[in-house]
């Protein structure tokens, strides 16, 4: 995936760089790219400041799996010999696409800024491709689907408005399909395998079907780290309880637990006092939620090989095998 061994990258004065390094100065280049090259007329000149400063601040930093998961699913799709460096420059710059996908929500212009940037982007490299239209398509239908999850999210679980009725398994799965799963897993492959010459919607319906299991057990998986997690690993303290979120533990723990657990749940979900918090994780304790976890965390591990050998006929399996690595058994 985004680790992608030195084999795998490419030579520049004289030095191999492998694709995480060339995902870097790729950023730069679309930086200067879009607020340097692109206009003249001062006037835009705080704007475009404006649009440097939201790039550099939300963009760099952190795993950027999403993004180095299309190159390094081109390199499963694609033998190195019939992948120029101008088709890597390409999966480099759908990547940051997608990372810039995924920033903004809270402030509207920025995401406006950012939504822009990514069409600019995707026409000024990707038009003359035969791909072009397969990835406006996808970033357009992806981003209906985030937004779509994003706001059920934020209906079900509304700020200090404690419903524990609509925390339904069945909602939950809708929420992270549509607000994590096509965004996170889908999109990225997507890409790469338009850009790989595969078009055909079977294939991209079999993919999807592993991909999105993948995307649900993952945010199960962050769910889990949000309350279990060491925050000196994971290099943040969980919030969900407090932020009365729809997580997998609270819909499980409403599926197993007694009449009078349920009304201890009510009076402590939702509130941001530390005693509420701890009543709430004492109860999770009590319905032994880390061990239905990791149960839950082997099923779907081996759910997921069944659908790998049944779904990936054609595909290689090393693209949904190197996602799988990186999520299950993680501990951040």
């Amino acid at each position: 995936m985004g680790d992608s061994r030195c084999s795998n990258g490419v030579q520049q004065k004289g030095k191999m760089l492998s694709d995480a390094q060339l995902f870097d100065l790729e950023f730069e280049k679309l930086v200067s790219e879009l607020t340097e090259q692109d206009f003249t007329d001062p006037v835009l000149t705080d704007a475009l400041n404006r649009l440097r400063e939201v790039l550099r601040y939300n963009a760099p930093g952190g795993k950027r799996n999403r993004g180095l998961s299309v190159i390094g699913s081109l390199r499963e799709l694609v033998s190195p010999s019939e992948l120029p460096p101008d088709e890597v420059h390409r999966a480099l710059l759908v990547g940051w696409c997608i990372e810039l996908e995924g920033i903004g929500l809270d402030a509207i212009n920025d995401a406006f800024l950012l939504e822009g940037a990514i069409y600019r982007l995707l026409r000024r490299h990707c038009r003359g491709q035969r791909y072009y239209v397969h990835l406006l398509e996808l970033f357009t239908e992806t981003s209906f689907q985030t937004e779509l999850g994003q706001a059920l999210d934020l209906m079900t679980a509304p700020p200090h408005k404690i419903d524990l009725d609509r925390f339904t398994m069945e909602r939950y799965k809708a929420i992270v399909k549509y607000k994590t799963a096509f965004y996170s897993f889908y999109l990225p492959v997507a890409a790469a395998m338009y850009m790989a010459g595969i078009e055909n919607e079977t294939e991209h319906n079999n993919a999807k079907t592993i991909l999105l299991e993948m995307g649900e057990f993952f945010q199960i998986q962050d769910d889990y780290l949000d309350c279990y997690g060491d925050p000196a690993v994971t290099g943040k303290i969980g919030t969900d309880i407090q932020d009365n979120k729809c997580s997998w533990l609270v819909v499980s723990a409403l599926g197993i637990m007694t009449p009078q657990q349920r009304t201890e749940l009510e009076a402590c979900y939702g509130r941001s006092d530390a005693e509420s918090v701890e009543r709430v994780k004492a109860l999770y304790d009590t319905l032994e939620m880390p061990i239905r976890y990791h149960q839950h965390e082997e099923e779907s591990y081996r759910r997921l090989k069944k659908l790998i050998q049944l779904h990936a006929t054609n595909l290689p399996h090393a693209v949904f095998l190197n996602f799988a690595k990186k999520i299950y058994k993680r501990n951040k």
